[in-house]
């Protein structure tokens, strides 16, 4: 094939040829073309399929994301809908809020102790394959619960061991899981390929409940956890059917010096420090209000189960065109997005943890849902496009840990009201959420300017 005008081939093959380009970017000379060095296009542009979509949707026209999209929107649907049906088993059988505690415990706990183990896995292994395993694992566990609930050989320390090791499976599938995005899409679509993830992760948050309390009230839990196992062929079937290449495994070295390896690369990238700081601190101080809800429909609003319907559905709502918002923004200034949202999120829930009105508490979770989401989504585009990939298991692991801050978040919350009732504790995290947000933005330029 003859080069375009003014473009001489490198010589070599297709590897000395990728190599040359990369060399000619560092030089701060204009990199070839693929085309012009006669190199196929990336496995990537592959999988366009010239699908007529919006641009807010762009992600979608790459068959590999699309596939995991969808096996994802049914199996976290089945995941939320399960989790409706495991609490609702659990009190059931012990008529006791303690052991709703523990197995909460349970499950989160090994994803303090597993998750950095995780990340260096999913930096190891094929990504897909491992997600593929974790995945097969979780349907097999959700099978098992089906068939103890279903037999009536149920016990209470059965289901701590299932929810046990629910916690250590995710602990090396999100990792991967996040991770294997960017193996999908190119970078200019990674904003766009997160917040969508975003957006089907909040989706399935509304709809799985509201499935998962119409099964337990017609096939009963039983039935719900036998329809969750098999939501899980969805995203093995859509694992299978992606065409990657194989990524090259690697493990000279032990976990342990893998583990320390990631964490003096974090030590030498100031702005990944101050962005992983955002993603944990934050979500401590401002995510405990979802289980503070329950407190806030009966014993401040006095709007009993169906306000706490009300109020749940707003915050998804908010969080749904969060991230519909980051997937189709393109040309705002990230660093101010982030810790403008931070901020804006303190703010609204201060408003609804004084609130004494209903109206005005739903349009304030409604604005906390959209600007908690805002924020966590584009924390984790600017991580993910920032970090080696060499290290972005065990980034993103870090990254991950915020989910255990949840529940040391929700004991703070639950000490506080307390002592000093829920208004007053909600209202002082809210405050703290928002110092965190300005206090960011005075002492952290490397976040604060981040295009």
């Amino acid at each position: 094939m003859a080069a375009p005008q003014g473009a001489t081939p490198a010589p070599g093959g297709p590897l000395v040829q990728e190599r040359a380009e990369r060399a000619r970017a560092a030089d701060g000379r204009a990199p070839l073309s693929r085309a012009a060095l006669g190199l196929p296009a990336p496995p990537i542009g592959r999988l366009r399929q010239g699908l007529l979509l919006p641009d807010s949707l762009r992600s979608l026209r790459h068959r590999n994301y699309r596939l995991l999209w969808i096996g994802n929107f049914v199996s976290n649907t089945g995941d939320w809908m399960d989790q409706i049906a495991f609490n609702w088993l659990v009190y059931t059988l012990t008529d006791s809020a303690i052991y709703l505690g523990l197995v909460n415990l349970a499950r989160w706990l090994p994803i303090l102790i597993f998750t950095l183990v995780g990340g260096v896995v999913a930096d190891r292994w094929e990504r897909r394959r491992l997600m593929f395993t974790t995945q097969a694992v979780a349907m097999v566990l959700a099978l098992v619960l089906a068939i103890l609930d279903a037999t009536g050989l149920i016990h209470i320390w059965m289901v701590l061991a299932i929810a046990a090791g629910r916690g250590i499976m995710m602990s090396f599938n999100q990792p991967a899981k996040q991770g294997l995005v960017s193996d999908l899409v190119p970078p200019q679509d990674l904003r766009n390929a997160i917040g969508l993830n975003s957006t089907q992760f909040n989706l399935t948050r509304i709809i799985g409940p509201a499935i998962g309390g119409l099964l337990i009230a017609t096939v009963g839990i039983a039935g719900a956890f036998f329809l969750n196992a098999m939501s899980f062929i969805a995203v093995l079937w859509s694992l299978a059917a992606m065409d990657i290449p194989p990524r090259r495994q690697t493990g000279h070295r032990s976990v342990l010096d893998d583990i320390k390896g990631g964490v003096n690369y974090v030590r030498t990238q100031p702005v990944l420090q101050g962005l992983l700081v955002l993603a944990l601190l934050p979500v401590g101080l401002g995510l405990p209000y979802m289980t503070m809800l329950t407190v806030f429909a009966r014993d401040v609003l006095q709007v009993g189960g169906s306000g706490l319907g009300l109020l749940t559905a707003c915050a998804s709502v908010g969080a749904v065109l969060g991230a519909l918002y980051v997937a189709a923004a393109s040309s705002v200034r990230r660093g101010w997005l982030m810790l403008a949202a931070i901020v804006v999120f303190g703010v609204a829930l201060f408003g609804f943890a004084l609130s004494p009105w209903v109206w005005f508490s739903a349009l304030m979770l409604l604005v906390v849902g959209l600007s908690q989401q805002v924020y966590m989504t584009t924390n984790n585009t600017v991580v993910q496009e920032i970090v080696d990939d060499e290290y972005r298991g065990r980034v993103l692991s870090i990254v991950f840990l915020n989910r255990g801050m949840i529940p040391l978040g929700t004991m703070l919350a639950g000490f506080g009201t307390a002592a000093f009732g829920v208004q007053a504790t909600m209202a002082a995290m809210a405050g703290a959420l928002v110092l965190t947000g300005l206090l960011a933005a005075r002492f952290s330029p490397a976040a604060r300017d981040l295009d």
